[in-house]
C-alpha cells in the first residue's frame, strides 16, 4: 500500500485534492488506520485516479464524474470520449490562434494609423487576363472569414489544373463581390491566369475585364495581417479624391511555403469622387 503522499506523487496530483476526493465519496483510501486517521492507498487505484481527472478535464463536474465511474465506463468508452474532447480543444486552439492573428492585425492598424506611409501607393491600368475559377460564398470580407474558403477554394483549383493538364500562365487573382443577402457575405472567386484556348471541365474559364484605374500597393505578409496595409490605401484614396468602385483584388506575386513571405499587390477600381 502506499501512503497518500506516495500516491499522490504516483497520481502526478495532490494529497489536497486525495482528501477531497475522498471527502465526497470519489475516491475512498484502500484502508484508513483508526488509531492514526492516515490514509492508504493501492496501485490498482491509479485506474480510477487516472479516469477522475480526465473526466474532469473533459468537463465534467464531480458529481457527473462519480455518476459515470458508478457506470463503469469501461476503457474504450472512457478512450473515445477523450478523442472527442480532445478534437473540440484542438478546434478551439486554432479558432483561438485565429483570432489572436486578427488581433494582432487590428492592433497594428491601430498602431500605425497617421504612421504609415501612402507614398507607395500607384495608380495605373490593370489589363484584362483570362483566367480558370472557382468560387464560394464567406459570411463576410474579414480575414477570418476568407481565409477558410479562399484556402480550400484553391486548393481544389490547382488540383482540378493539374489533372487536366493545364499550366497557370502568371499569378493567383482574387476577386470578391457581395453576395446579394443583406448579410454582409461575399462571393470570393479564386483565379489562376491561364492560356487562350484552356478548358476544365467543373473550372469557369473567362476573360478578367481589366481596370481601367486601380490604386495599387504591395503587401508583404500573410494575407491574415494584411488590414494596415488595406486602410493605408483607403486613405490615399481619400486624401487623393477618389473614391473605390468595388472590393480590391488580390494579385500573388509571391507565394512560398511560409506565408510571411508572402507578397500581394491590392488593386482597387477607384473613380474622382
Amino acid at each position: 500500500m502506499f501512503t497518500i503522499g506516495d500516491f499522490a506523487r504516483h497520481g502526478r496530483v495532490s494529497v489536497r485534492m486525495l482528501r477531497h476526493y475522498d471527502a465526497i465519496g470519489l475516491l475512498r483510501p484502500a484502508h484508513v488506520d483508526p488509531h492514526s486517521g492516515y490514509r492508504f492507498y493501492e496501485a490498482d487505484q491509479l485506474a480510477r485516479l487516472n479516469r477522475v481527472i480526465a473526466l474532469k478535464d473533459l468537463g465534467f463536474t464531480l458529481g457527473e464524474v462519480g455518476a459515470i465511474l458508478d457506470e463503469q465506463i469501461d476503457a474504450d468508452g472512457l478512450r473515445e470520449m477523450l478523442r472527442l474532447r480532445h478534437a473540440e480543444l484542438e478546434a478551439a486552439l486554432v479558432e483561438a490562434r485565429a483570432r489572436l492573428v486578427q488581433v494582432g492585425a487590428r492592433l497594428r492598424a491601430i498602431e500605425s494609423e497617421g504612421r504609415m506611409s501612402t507614398q507607395d501607393v500607384v495608380v495605373k491600368k490593370i489589363p484584362a487576363v483570362r483566367v480558370a475559377e472557382l468560387s464560394a460564398v464567406a459570411a463576410s470580407f474579414g480575414p477570418h472569414d476568407i481565409g477558410p474558403v479562399i484556402g480550400p477554394l484553391y486548393d481544389e483549383l490547382c488540383g482540378r489544373l493539374e489533372a487536366a493538364g493545364v499550366t497557370g500562365s502568371g499569378p493567383g487573382i482574387a476577386y470578391y463581390e457581395d453576395a446579394g443577402r443583406g448579410d454582409g457575405s461575399v462571393v470570393v472567386h479564386a483565379c489562376v491566369t491561364v492560356p487562350e484556348g484552356t478548358a476544365v471541365e467543373g473550372v469557369e474559364v473567362h476573360v478578367l475585364p481589366g481596370i481601367d484605374e486601380a490604386a495599387t500597393v504591395v503587401h508583404r505578409g500573410s494575407m491574415d495581417t494584411v488590414l494596415p496595409t488595406a486602410q493605408t490605401l483607403a486613405r490615399w484614396i481619400e486624401a487623393n479624391g477618389y473614391r473605390s468602385r468595388r472590393y480590391a483584388r488580390e494579385l500573388y506575386l509571391e507565394c512560398p511555403e511560409d506565408r510571411a513571405q508572402w507578397v500581394t499587390e491590392l488593386q482597387e477600381a477607384i473613380v474622382r469622387a
